[in-house]
């Protein structure tokens, strides 16, 4: 799970990562320290991912914002986008809701339907 994660980063030369932990992507956090990788955490996950960018425009490395699942996944589409649009590399690493739960009828915690999105 989150170490197998973080030890690619590792692989990669990723020393710095950029978001907010929360209930689903602690397994992420966990290992970071270990594996030498910074954590920074903004106020907001939209801040995280304009300051991955920001770090890659700088550096000229990949930056890397970490988010939970749900309504935080979306609140960094906006840096995304505007990553995208000028073609600087960010990678955002947020854990995956399961496909099948007993609860999934009446939702889980930060469950949000990204099929629109």
């Amino acid at each position: 799970g989150g170490e197998a994660v973080v030890r690619a980063l590792a692989a990669h030369g990723v020393t710095r990562a950029f978001g907010i932990p929360g209930t689903h992507n602690l397994e992420i956090y966990r290992h970071l320290e270990p594996y030498g990788v910074r954590h920074v955490t903004p106020r907001h996950e939209q801040g995280a991912g304009y300051a991955a960018d920001a770090y890659a425009r700088v550096t000229g490395r990949p930056g890397v914002a970490v988010t939970t699942t749900g309504p935080a996944l979306l609140n960094i589409a906006a840096a995304v986008g505007q990553a995208y649009s000028d073609s600087v590399p960010l990678l955002v690493v947020s854990p995956g809701m399961p496909l099948r739960h007993p609860r999934l009828p009446t939702g889980l915690l930060h469950q949000c339907c990204y099929y629109g999105a």
